[in-house]
């Protein structure tokens, strides 16, 4: 395990994001999302074994024997934490870990915008943040449970598979708990949570209609739910929830969700002019408006409502990288690789924004 743990180290100190070992090949890094390969020994079968067997927590064995393939977090101490996926590939092991880093960031360490503070501070309804994998999720979701904790006397309970950032009780009280190791299943979970006097609740994935279905009726019933969402854009979130629900069940969800949700915060990470990434952040707010997008089913203009609803906290994708853009932070060339709709952002660059109507406004 001396040698393992040197790798872990090494990352850490290196700053890699993610480290992948696998038998007979070389370690790999990925450090500003480029793979590097790391100079040490080549992992044995044998090396892998022992490394496997010492790292898998006890109730994720006889899983693991079953199914090949389990997630848990590890923790060295003076190292750091690793959210570890452990899986096979043609009948060997292969580990991929990320680290996460001890500290939870706050909003400006992260670069979140401001209004993301007052989406945190709602008292009842669903905030989503979404994205795709590697995009930061977790870590916004962590700073925003940290500024409720500094600042809300609150009870907040998380469920998580598996635990990655650690919280200490400040103003709030907190307890996290770990699918596998403190209940069965997130359905286990929510199905009793309601009885363990929550504010908040915080759902580390939503994944299906009995997650989202529990989320919701906590929330009816004046809970803050907090989870996070799979998706590349903040409307497409919504169909992606309904997508969970049978045909003649989304009518009535869609309904629901208009009264429920509170905010979506999708964001994606784009490479800065200073070597680091910095997330581009698209919000969109259930206003008024948005509300009565939802009631009547008219989803096809929840992105023109994000376009226009500046004043109600929300930005575009294509608004946030111009900012970025413009503020000296990230390139046109990275800007445009990341934007919804480059076509348009390279216009917005050359000083011309149309509006919805595809009238030219400045």
């Amino acid at each position: 395990m001396e040698l393992f743990h040197r790798i872990l180290k090494i990352a850490v100190e290196g700053g890699a994001s993610d480290i992948h070992i696998k038998t007979g090949t070389p370690v790999i890094f990925r450090i500003s999302r480029e793979l590097i390969a790391v100079e040490c020994p080549y992992p044995t079968i044998e090396w892998m074994n022992k490394v496997v067997e010492a790292i898998t927590p006890v109730h994720l064995k006889k899983r693991l024997e079953e199914e090949r393939e389990v997630d848990f977090s590890y923790y060295v101490p003076e190292i750091g934490r690793f959210r570890t996926n452990l899986f096979q590939q043609r009948g060997q092991w292969c580990l991929a870990m990320r680290h996460v880093r001890s500290s939870i960031p706050s909003f400006e360490q992260l670069g979140l915008l401001e209004q993301i503070k007052k989406v945190a501070e709602e008292h009842r309804g669903i905030i989503l943040v979404a994205g795709s994998t590697g995009s930061g999720k977790s870590t916004t979701l962590a700073a925003m449970l940290e500024h409720i904790n500094n600042n809300f006397k609150k009870h907040i309970i998380t469920l998580e598979d598996p635990i990655e950032f650690v919280f200490e009780d400040n103003q709030s009280v907190i307890e996290q708990r770990e699918v596998g190791l403190d209940t069965q299943s997130f359905h286990h979970a929510l199905k009793h949570v309601l009885r363990q006097d929550p504010d908040i609740i915080m759902v580390g994935e939503m994944r299906d209609d009995i997650s989202f279905g529990a989320a919701m009726s906590a929330a009816d019933t004046g809970h803050l739910v907090i989870s996070t969402l799979h998706t590349t854009n903040a409307a497409q979130s919504i169909t992606r929830i309904l997508d969970f629900f049978k045909a003649e069940e989304r009518e009535q969800v869609r309904r629901q969700l208009a009264g429920t949700l509170r905010a979506v915060i999708c964001q994606r990470m784009v490479p800065s002019l200073n070597g680091r990434m910095v997330p581009a952040l698209e919000i969109l707010i259930n206003s008024p408006l948005v509300r009565k997008l939802l009631e009547e089913n008219r989803l096809d203009k929840l992105t023109m409502a994000i376009e226009t609803g500046v004043d109600d906290g929300m930005i575009s994708f294509n608004q946030c990288l111009f900012n970025l853009v413009k503020s000296g932070k990230v390139s046109e060339k990275e800007a445009l690789a990341k934007a919804s709709n480059p076509q348009a952002l390279e216009m917005n660059f050359k000083g011309i924004f149309l509006n919805e109507g595809g009238r030219i406004i400045s």
